[in-house]
């Protein structure tokens, strides 16, 4: 991870803990599915993510140092959001961690597909043997962990496994959508008013669909995933993200996050005792292999083209 020809440290510190964030993070949500519906678990969370955030807004202001565009961009950036957070949460009721989070990587997909269509200069790509080998390395992967997964046809699968592809496709959109319009602005600041529009709306969502009074009940132990998880896997984890894509580009970053599904499935596996077939893990690996050659192929030949 260089930045120039140097080791970047202050990016590598931003994927390493991005990625540690997101492990931890689909594990806390499938964790507090025993105690809240996901609409309170998402208010919640993202409560404690706005809390964390809060304090830098306030000073931003206060030193003038807030762009005032932020308020105006992040409007439309909370909506997709809240579809993001409401589907990938909602998913996890119903699946185990390691399993949505490998399925999950398909949002790679529909990123480069996305890119293509409104980026010009990335239809270079569509020349490309090594891109086309990815994508169709990658879709290939995404059927062969579906179809075998134990109770593929099963109601409670079907209804995760729609639910999590269309967080992917959200999560494509919301992703490229962050990096246009945040490009010139802080990502802490924009994060920060983001997040006070999502828990406006989740805090709609969940007096409307959801039992909050649920979270009365709990102990001090679901409590304290609610705020760790918000804090880190909300508020820390997508700032570092785009930090880490500010100071090397969006290669690398995506790269590394790649690992990411074995880190939740090792996780899940010791909380929930997850399993996963040996045909899965080898269409998982075609997944990821597939979505690494289109992310590498992205990169090295839309950087040719501008050079």
């Amino acid at each position: 991870m260089t930045h120039g020809r140097k080791i970047d440290a202050a990016a590598t510190f931003a994927i390493l803990g991005s990625i540690t964030c997101w492990t931890v993070g689909p594990v806390f949500i499938k964790y507090l599915s025993s105690y809240i519906d996901f609409w309170t678990q998402n208010f919640l969370r993202y409560c404690a993510a706005c809390l964390f955030w809060l304090p830098f807004l306030f000073f931003s202001i206060k030193t003038k140092k807030l762009d005032k565009r932020v308020w105006k961009k992040a409007f439309l950036l909370a909506l997709a959001n809240m579809g993001v957070q409401s589907f990938w949460a909602a998913s996890l009721y119903y699946m185990y961690p390691g399993f949505s989070s490998l399925l999950a990587k398909s949002s790679l997909i529909w990123i480069i597909v996305l890119s293509l269509i409104l980026f010009a200069q990335e239809r270079v790509l569509l020349k490309s043997k090594r891109f086309w080998a990815g994508m169709l390395l990658s879709i290939a992967g995404v059927i062969g962990v579906l179809v075998n997964k134990e109770g593929f046809t099963s109601g409670d699968s079907l209804i995760g496994i729609v639910l999590c592809l269309i967080y992917s496709f959200l999560w494509a959109a919301y992703t490229i959508t962050v990096k246009l319009a945040f490009r010139d602005i802080d990502v802490r600041s924009g994060f920060s008013v983001i997040s006070i529009y999502t828990v406006i709306g989740l805090g709609i969502l969940v007096f409307i669909f959801g039992q909050p009074s649920q979270s009365l009940q709990m102990q001090p132990r679901p409590w304290f995933c609610v705020v760790i998880s918000g804090v880190f896997s909300i508020a820390i984890s997508h700032v570092l993200y785009y930090f880490s894509i500010k100071r090397i580009g969006a290669m690398i970053p995506s790269l590394a996050l790649l690992v990411s599904p074995f880190t939740v499935f090792t996780v899940s596996y010791l909380v929930f005792g997850e399993t996963m077939s040996v045909l899965q893990w080898l269409f998982g690996v075609v997944l990821l292999l597939g979505c690494a050659l289109s992310i590498w192929s992205q990169d090295h030949i839309v950087g040719q083209a501008a050079s």
